[in-house]
C-alpha cells in the first residue's frame, strides 16, 4: 500500500500555513474581513470542510467577504484555499505521528497499557461520534439496494466483518474481494442504490481511495469508516464515521472499530426486527433439518 501524498519537506514548504498568513496579513485586512479572519483563526482545522455558506452563516458575515479575505490571503477565491489546506491536512500524517513507538513499558505492563489505550480509543470515539451522522448511516444501510464493503490490511478484516454481521440481521451485504479483481474491476457492478462502505486506516491505500472516488462518480452513497476526518476518503464519502484506531505498535487497533460495528448492526436490525427474526427462524430450521446441531 501507498500513501496518498507524502511527507516531504518540499511539499510542506509549499502548504499554505493559514495561521501564520491571516496574521501577517491582519492589520491590513478590512475589518468585515478581519471577522472571518477571526473565524477562520478560531477554527482553523474545520475550515477545510465548511462551505462558503456554512462561514457566512457562522461569521456572521457575506458570501462576498469570505471570497474576498481568501483573494486577501493571496489565492483565487475561496475553494483554491479551501483545497489547498485539505492537501496541507493529509500531507500533515506520517506513521511517526500516529504510531510512536512505545518507550517505557516493561513487558509486565502490557496488557494494562494496551488495555488502556483501548479504552481510550472507545471512550473518545463514542464521545466524538456525530450521533446523527451515525443514525443516517443505519438508515442508509437498511434502505439500500445491497450493501457492498471494502478495504484492505486490517481494513480488509474490518469489511468483511461488517458483511458478514448485516448479513445475519437480514441486510444483503457483500465484501469486495482482492484476488483476482482489483477494487475498480468492481466498481461498475455498483448501481446508485447501493450503498459502499470503505474502511481506510493509515497507511491509506491509493486502491481504496480511487474506488470510493469511482463510486461516488457513479452517485453511488459512500461511507467512510476511518481515522479521522481529513483521511483521503472523507472528501467524497456523503457520510464519514471518525473512528480513533490509535495503537502502540505499528498498527491500527481494532476496539473502537468493533464497537462501532456492533453498535452499527445493532441499530440495524432494530430498525429491521421483522426482517431479521424471520430470518433467523429460518436459517435456524434449515440447519435443524440439516442435522447441523448436536444434542451435546
Amino acid at each position: 500500500m501507498m500513501w496518498v501524498g507524502g511527507n516531504g519537506t518540499e511539499k510542506r514548504r509549499r502548504l499554505p500555513d493559514l495561521e501564520a498568513l491571516i496574521k501577517r496579513k491582519y492589520p491590513e485586512l478590512p475589518e468585515n474581513q478581519k471577522k472571518v479572519a477571526d473565524f477562520f483563526l478560531a477554527n482553523v482545522r474545520e475550515v477545510p470542510f465548511l462551505s462558503v455558506t456554512e462561514i457566512e452563516h457562522r461569521a456572521g458575515t457575506s458570501k462576498a467577504t469570505v471570497v474576498r479575505l481568501a483573494q486577501s490571503l493571496g489565492f483565487t477565491g475561496f475553494l483554491e484555499l479551501r483545497r489547498k489546506l485539505r492537501t496541507g491536512l493529509q500531507l500533515e500524517m506520517g506513521m511517526s505521528d500516529v504510531y510512536p513507538f512505545p518507550t517505557g513499558i516493561t513487558l509486565t505492563e502490557t496488557l494494562d497499557a494496551v488495555a488502556q489505550q483501548d479504552l481510550k480509543n472507545i471512550q473518545q470515539t463514542v464521545q466524538q461520534l456525530d450521533r446523527k451522522v451515525f443514525h443516517a448511516v443505519a438508515d442508509a444501510v437498511v434502505h439500500a439496494g445491497h450493501v457492498y464493503t471494502l478495504g484492505l490490511g486490517i481494513s480488509s478484516l474490518m469489511a468483511q466483518v461488517l458483511a458478514y454481521s448485516l448479513n445475519q440481521v437480514a441486510v444483503s451485504a457483500t465484501a469486495f474481494v482482492h484476488e483476482y479483481e482489483t477494487f475498480l474491476d468492481q466498481v461498475p457492478f455498483l448501481k446508485q442504490d447501493d450503498l459502499l462502505i470503505a474502511f481506510s486506516f493509515p497507511p491509506y491505500s491509493r486502491e481504496t481511495v480511487d474506488a470510493v472516488k469511482a463510486a461516488a462518480n457513479r452517485k453511488v452513497r459512500v461511507v467512510g469508516i476511518t481515522d479521522r476526518v481529513t483521511s483521503p476518503v472523507s472528501y467524497r464519502a456523503s457520510f464519514v464515521l471518525p473512528i480513533r484506531s490509535t495503537n502502540m505498535i505499528f498498527t491500527n487497533s481494532i476496539s473502537a472499530i468493533s464497537v462501532v460495528i456492533n453498535a452499527l448492526v445493532t441499530e440495524v436490525a432494530l430498525k429491521n426486527r421483522s426482517r431479521a427474526l424471520r430470518l433467523q427462524k429460518e436459517i435456524g430450521r434449515l440447519h435443524r433439518e440439516a442435522g447441523h446441531f448436536t444434542a451435546d
